[in-house]
């Protein structure tokens, strides 16, 4: 029995350890028609996620409210350990172009757009979360995946986000 408790922790902590390994990625790649994440290091495909996204996810981010993601190429920031949605790492939106085209709409770019998991309190709705966007406007993971993308990816790192 003693084994067989042993065996199993063993084969829990196989992924883990394996991503230990991994070094920092240097790419992030998104492909928001995919619900796809991809963490790259020197252009090969180390990790992919099935993500989500704001519940208007069909465009680039036009202004603060409009529940898009973002498309084009940004850098990933900053870190926050305790977000509301368990931790994030901040994408650089809203760039000049970003400033430009919602000024000329009268209206803020909005901001705070987040690679994010998931309010810690959500227990039980976790699966059905990832089948549906529901951000307003940042990409969600599952709480366990934001721990491996927390990880992976080193600020500064590029994120770049396709349609």
């Amino acid at each position: 029995m003693r084994y067989l408790k042993l065996s199993l922790i063993a084969l829990l902590l196989v992924p883990t350890l394996a991503l230990a390994k991994i070094k920092s990625v240097d790419e992030v790649v998104v492909y928001k028609s995919k619900h796809l994440m991809q963490l790259k290091r020197n252009g090969k495909v180390v990790k992919s996620y099935k993500v989500v996204f704001g519940k208007n996810p069909v465009g680039h981010k036009q202004y603060e409210g409009d529940s898009r993601t973002p498309e084009g190429r940004y850098t990933l920031n900053w870190k926050k350990k305790n977000s509301t949605y368990y931790r994030a790492i901040q994408v650089s939106y809203p760039n000049a172009q970003d400033r430009a085209r919602a000024k000329k709409l009268g209206r803020s770019p909005g901001g705070s757009i987040m690679i994010h998991g998931q309010k810690p309190h959500w227990k039980g709705i976790e699966d059905y979360l990832t089948r549906m966007n529901w951000t307003d406007g940042c990409i969600a993971v599952t709480n366990p995946e934001m721990d491996e993308i927390w990880a992976m990816v080193d600020t500064g790192t590029p994120i770049e986000i396709f349609p």
